[in-house]
């Protein structure tokens, strides 16, 4: 009885062993095929990458000056998985002194962007990560393919433009009498389109200000707000700079490669009238007034993104074509977009010339915390007594503002004087007269 029951229960359950038998059977041999496919994909070359095992780095937003702190991102030059270059761009940041470019650090591939155009960062934040090392999958997107165009030894078929049909000639039809229309007053025939004066179309732009007019308008409204402003004013002969110029502007070319302006003998005689005058080239400190023994001449310089006022230093060191040259060193790099912080850093006196967009008279704003600022104007032909006769001669108008909480009327008038002078005899440069 017993053996009876157990062949019964052996019967029952024996098809449900096979069955979990097969599956696991079936399922060790899904996980090889599996293994196997997946190893001979990644064997293959150009096939996917393990991710996982690649080497991410995250880029923070660099340190950009002690005083800045945060500044706004205008530009991606690089997207999600292009190639960039050991210390090649990748973004661009707007502060309110200049933009900052950010470089890659290291080669590879760009992987995900952290911020978005616009945004504002701060220095130390996550900006980008990069793959490195890695190489940029597929290259360049292919241009797209031109239209083929016809060889000239096979004739372009041009199709033939369908005449319209001659039109049926109309059935015959009794001509009628003629009626005599009826006569009207005449009137003046009304303008097809009537002019309305004053309903031309009108419209408007809003455009956010960049960081750097942002602060150019706080500083110049904290300057008007803070300096006790004065301005005082002269004119200058510059018959005899222009004889200069003339004569020695082609050889300072071949000598140096640098082209002679006039920026450099106004830097030369202002730095000689700041030695002269040292109340002019000073500034207020608290309570306390801060003379400089060395001359660092700001010379404002005008960019599509505002007024910028990169630093001349220790000009009392240099020549005039010393001047000339870092002039245009630094005028290139603002004009390029280049120029950094520490070339707009400190600066104890400013010069601005007006006169290179026509300007004839102006008072220019002091650049604080400096004590003044020199404004340059058009060089205008004018009648003036020399010797007691009436001459035609090149004349500047020249506008000195200072804080007068620094400087009295005495040492400003002296200033220019002392500059008129050495620009209209610039022999007195050689012999620190």
């Amino acid at each position: 009885m017993q053996s009876r029951i157990a062949f019964q229960l052996g019967q029952s359950v024996a098809p449900a062993l096979r069955r979990t038998a097969l599956a696991a059977s079936t399922t060790k041999l899904a996980g090889a095929l599996a293994f196997q496919h997946a190893q001979s994909l990644f064997s293959q070359p150009g096939s996917l990458r393990l991710y996982s095992d690649a080497k991410y780095r995250t880029i923070k937003v660099p340190h950009m000056a002690d005083s800045i702190t945060e500044g706004t991102l205008k530009s991606w030059a690089k997207l999600v998985g292009e190639q960039v270059e050991q210390d090649e761009e990748v973004a661009s940041i707007e502060t309110d002194k200049v933009d900052i470019p950010v470089n890659s650090p290291v080669g590879g591939v760009i992987r995900e962007l952290l911020a978005k155009e616009e945004d504002t960062v701060v220095v130390g934040q996550d900006l980008f990560k990069i793959e490195e090392g890695a190489t940029a999958e597929g290259g360049a997107a292919p241009s797209a393919p031109k239209a083929a165009e016809p060889t000239p030894s096979e004739p372009v078929a041009t199709p033939k433009k369908s005449e319209p049909a001659a039109p049926a000639a109309p059935a015959a039809q009794p001509v009628a009498a003629p009626k005599e229309a009826p006569v009207k007053e005449s009137k003046p025939a009304a303008s097809a389109s009537p002019v309305l004066f004053g309903t031309a179309e009108r419209s408007e732009r809003r455009v956010k200000m960049n960081r750097m007019r942002l602060r150019i308008s706080e500083r110049l409204k904290q300057s008007q707000n803070t300096a006790a402003s004065l301005t005082t004013f002269n004119e200058i002969d510059m018959s005899n700079l222009i004889d200069l110029r003339k004569t020695y502007k082609d050889d300072v070319l071949k000598t140096h490669g640098v082209k002679l302006g006039y920026m450099g003998a106004f830097v030369k005689a202002s730095t000689h009238a700041l030695q002269a005058v040292p109340e002019v080239n000073a500034s207020i400190d608290g309570d306390h007034l801060v003379y400089y023994d060395y001359c660092d001449v700001s010379v404002a310089v005008a960019t599509p993104k505002g007024l910028v006022t990169p630093v001349l230093r220790n000009t009392e060191r240099m020549s005039i074509v010393d001047v000339e040259q870092e002039i245009a060193n630094l005028g290139k790099k603002a004009r390029d977009n280049k120029i950094t912080v520490e070339d707009m850093a400190g600066g104890t006196f400013t010069i601005s010339n007006g006169g290179v967009f026509g300007s004839l008279y102006g008072t220019p704003i002091i650049n604080m915390p400096q004590a003044a600022i020199l404004g340059m104007h058009a060089i205008k032909e004018r009648p003036v007594v020399v010797n007691g006769k009436i001459e035609i001669r090149p004349m500047m108008y020249v506008a000195l503002s200072y804080d007068h909480r620094i400087i009295d009327g005495r040492e400003a008038v002296t200033f220019l004087v002392k500059l008129k002078e050495v620009i209209e005899d610039p022999r007195r440069l050689l012999l620190s007269v």
